[in-house]
Parts: structure tokens; C-alpha cells; sequence
């Protein structure tokens, strides 16, 4: 009877904070990067990650609040993931995901630098990355760069050298507009709550000042899965599951980083 009710209450509470996710995404007092908040209308947004399904696994709630809202979101993939040799249908799985996360194809961008291979072993420069990062920034009109934090939500070497790349580009151009926020890791006790972890993650966003951290709802999650499914040669059981379950589907904490 005990673990009855313990069941009933875990699913209760699943319930619950999914309903609570799909309302608070179309709440106009729960989002961010409007133009009421940050005085500018329609932004231009690079998204920068390291390999083909990143995006679907950790950045869906922010890719989809952002092309929901009109911004004028471009994403670099600083790799092909070709760890496996799998790196040139990685790249066309990931043109796949995009398509269902409305980002236009032709502001999708993947490199296949070879100082720059896919690899938990693998250390890429930050003076690479910044400059390639850089590059972007200027070509494509960027004020507003998106990133991992500096543990990478998984730990992944890679991940994280992405992070010190886009730290080196604000230290560079300290006097540019340029916004840069992260996406907050958190415990592996949290990240498999699935919606749940959106109590924890709100609570612990009113430590911040005002403006210096949100959090992303994503009000279709369902979009979350179909888009990680575009990574055929990825989608095995165990990331089935990670997808079902990690906060990540239905939620992005994003701080800024503050140089």
C-alpha cells in the first residue's frame, strides 16, 4: 500500500507539473528575451554547440520558445560528431532535427574543423573557438549568444570548451553589445525529474537578480521527441529514455554570463 501511494503521488506530481509547463509557456509573465524586457524587438540569436543532438537533447525548450517568438535564430555545430565514423549522417540528422525545431537550414551551420573532432578525450582550443565564434558574431549581426555552462550539462569535454570559447569572445570585445547566457547544469538527482525539476529550477532562479537568469517552458514537448528522433543513428533505447526524463525536454534555465 505504501509504495501505492508513493507511486500515485510521483505521477500526480508529474501531472501536475506538466499541466503547470504548458500553462506558464503561454504565460506572457514567464518569458524572456521580449521586447518589453530587453528594449530591443526581434533578436539576432547564435546558438552555439558542440555536436548533432545537443540541440534536441538539452536546448529544445530554448530553440522553440526563441523561433516561437520571431527571433532570428542562427546555430553553430562546431562538429560532425564523428567519433564513430557516423559524422557525415550526424550532419544530415541534424539538418532533419531543425526542420522540426523551425530553425531555416540555411542558419544552420556545421563545421568539420580538424582540430575540432568530437570526443570525450578530445581538448579544443579556446583561441580557435573564440575566433571562429568571432567570426560569426560579425558576419551574421549576433547580439545575443546561447551556450553550455562550464560543466556542460553532461561533463563532456567538448561541451565545456565550447563555454571557455564563447567567455574568450566577451573578454575580447568587452566593449560590443553582445549578450551571452548558459544553460545551467544541474545534479543527476535533478536532471532525471523530467517537469518536476521545474519547481527546484523556479525557486532557485529568485536568488538572481531580476534579469540575470530565466527559465524556458516548453509547451510542446512532444516536439522535444520528434526532433530527437531525426538522429536515427543516436536514437537507442537509453536516449529514448533520457529524453522522456530529462529535465532538459521541458524546461532551459538560462543564466547570463557575466564577464
Amino acid at each position: 500500500m505504501t509504495w501505492l501511494l508513493i507511486a500515485v503521488f510521483v505521477v500526480g506530481l508529474w501531472v501536475v507539473s506538466l499541466c503547470f509547463v504548458l500553462y506558464a509557456s503561454c504565460s506572457p509573465s514567464m518569458v524572456a528575451f521580449s521586447s518589453s524586457q530587453s528594449g530591443v524587438g526581434r533578436r539576432n540569436v547564435l546558438l552555439v554547440v558542440a555536436h548533432p543532438d545537443d540541440e534536441s537533447m538539452f536546448f529544445s525548450p530554448t530553440i522553440l520558445y526563441l523561433t516561437s517568438r520571431g527571433h532570428n535564430l542562427h546555430m553553430l555545430c562546431l562538429s560532425t560528431g564523428n567519433a564513430d565514423g557516423q559524422g557525415n549522417i550526424r550532419k544530415e540528422e541534424l539538418y532533419k532535427a531543425c526542420a522540426i525545431l523551425k530553425v531555416p537550414l540555411q542558419q544552420v551551420k556545421v563545421l568539420d574543423h580538424p582540430a575540432l573532432q568530437d570526443g570525450f578525450d578530445k581538448r579544443w582550443s579556446h583561441n580557435l573557438l573564440a575566433n571562429i565564434i568571432e567570426e560569426e558574431v560579425k558576419t551574421k549581426g549576433i547580439d545575443l549568444l546561447i551556450t553550455f555552462d562550464n560543466y556542460g550539462v553532461s561533463g563532456h569535454q567538448n561541451h565545456r570548451d565550447v563555454h571557455h570559447g564563447i567567455c574568450m569572445v566577451l573578454c575580447e570585445n568587452s566593449q560590443r553589445k553582445i549578450e551571452a547566457w548558459e544553460l545551467i547544469s544541474t545534479s543527476i538527482a535533478r536532471k532525471y525529474t523530467g517537469p518536476v525539476d521545474i519547481w527546484l529550477s523556479i525557486i532557485y532562479s529568485l536568488y538572481y537578480p531580476r534579469g540575470q537568469i530565466y527559465c524556458l517552458f516548453n509547451g510542446h514537448p512532444h516536439q522535444s521527441f520528434l526532433a530527437m528522433a531525426q538522429h536515427e543513428s543516436q536514437w537507442v533505447w537509453f536516449r529514448k529514455l533520457f529524453v522522456l526524463f530529462s529535465s532538459y525536454t521541458y524546461m532551459n534555465t538560462l543564466k547570463r554570463i557575466n564577464i
